[in-house]
């Protein structure tokens, strides 16, 4: 039987058993080893946090349509592939593969929606590869320089794996700026030079050329601006959902020329576009997840059939968890 996690409502989640599907001719079946909770993305439809008439996501076909209850949801799937279609490339068979796949035990796909896993990677490294890829993007928006001091609000995974990727440029600082005490002990951990609470104040933290704004919490863009200098850029990487951001721009920033910059990972900044592309992007991403000792970041790997407890452990407890799996028999 498949198991698959559905979102009934906001706060209700529920494992809906089914028939494991058959291969179409062209498709093949995949078997889930593991899958991901994204803790910023994910916990927004969880709680019911998105507009009624979005599109989940136009970009992945297993996601495609309007947010509406009861949903699939997920995008960070690892599994292999054990059965092929009768007009599939038989190749396939036994390949560890990635897919942008909800949470479930088995699913069909064609052959172009799945990603050859490469040598050297684990299955728990593998199912970050889209927390990567954003990192990446948001690197590359950023377009960090030598000698610039650099802050990141918000260390959820996507944060560490950014703090990680800038930690490897020449920058004169790197402040990380987190209110969980775990989160700033592994950002140091991946290379930050510092650490800040931002419920402890953050009046020293000033004059930055660039900031980037992962918290997920809107009132912390309003403290990158305060904290950016003149001319500097923040890189907005937060989806806040239905929050609304209420900022400060009659002050500092009126006269400040600081850039406001929108990071998302659907697409390539156009600058780049012409010698960059997603396949280029993922190789990338491939690259730095052998390179960054990612297994410190997973704090929980729970089996599917307890799905409803790790979303409330992912919910009310984000103290204790960075990111958790779920893990399928």
């Amino acid at each position: 039987m498949r198991s698959s996690i559905i979102f009934a409502a906001p706060y209700q989640v529920r494992l809906k058993s089914s028939q494991v599907p058959t291969p179409a001719a062209t498709q093949l079946l995949v078997k889930t080893l593991v899958s991901a909770v994204s803790p910023g993305t994910e916990m927004l439809f969880y709680r019911g946090q998105v507009a009624a008439d979005l599109q989940m996501d136009t970009t992945i076909n297993a996601l495609s349509g309007k947010v509406a209850y009861p949903l699939k949801y997920g995008y960070a799937t690892v599994g292999r592939v054990i059965e092929a279609g009768a007009q599939a490339d038989g190749e396939w068979l036994g390949k560890m593969v990635f897919a942008f796949h909800p949470h479930e035990s088995h699913f069909v796909a064609e052959p172009e929606a799945l990603l050859p896993i490469p040598d050297g990677v684990t299955p728990d490294q593998a199912v970050l590869l889209p927390n990567m890829e954003t990192a990446i993007n948001f690197v590359m928006d950023g377009q960090p320089l030598i000698g610039e001091r650099v802050a990141l609000f918000g260390q959820g995974i996507v944060g560490l794996l950014t703090t990680s990727l800038l930690a490897q440029f020449p920058l004169e600082t790197l402040t990380v700026v987190e209110p969980l005490s775990l989160r700033r002990a592994l950002a140091l951990d991946m290379g930050a030079s510092d650490a800040k609470d931002p419920r402890t104040g953050l009046d020293d933290l000033h004059d930055l050329d660039l900031v980037y704004e992962l918290s997920g919490a809107p009132a912390a863009l309003d403290q990158a601006i305060a904290a950016t200098g003149y001319a500097g850029r923040i890189v907005i990487g937060s989806w806040y959902g239905q929050k609304r951001a209420e900022l400060n721009l009659g002050g500092h920033f009126h006269r400040s020329r600081i850039r406001l910059i929108s990071s998302q990972v659907s697409s390539i900044d156009p600058r780049w576009s012409g010698r960059w592309e997603k396949a280029r992007r993922f190789d990338v991403a491939w690259k730095m997840l052998r390179m960054v000792r990612t297994e410190r970041l997973v704090t929980h790997r729970v089996p599917v059939q307890q799905a409803a407890e790790a979303y409330q452990q992912v919910d009310q407890r984000p103290e204790e968890c960075v990111q958790l799996l779920f893990t399928y028999d």
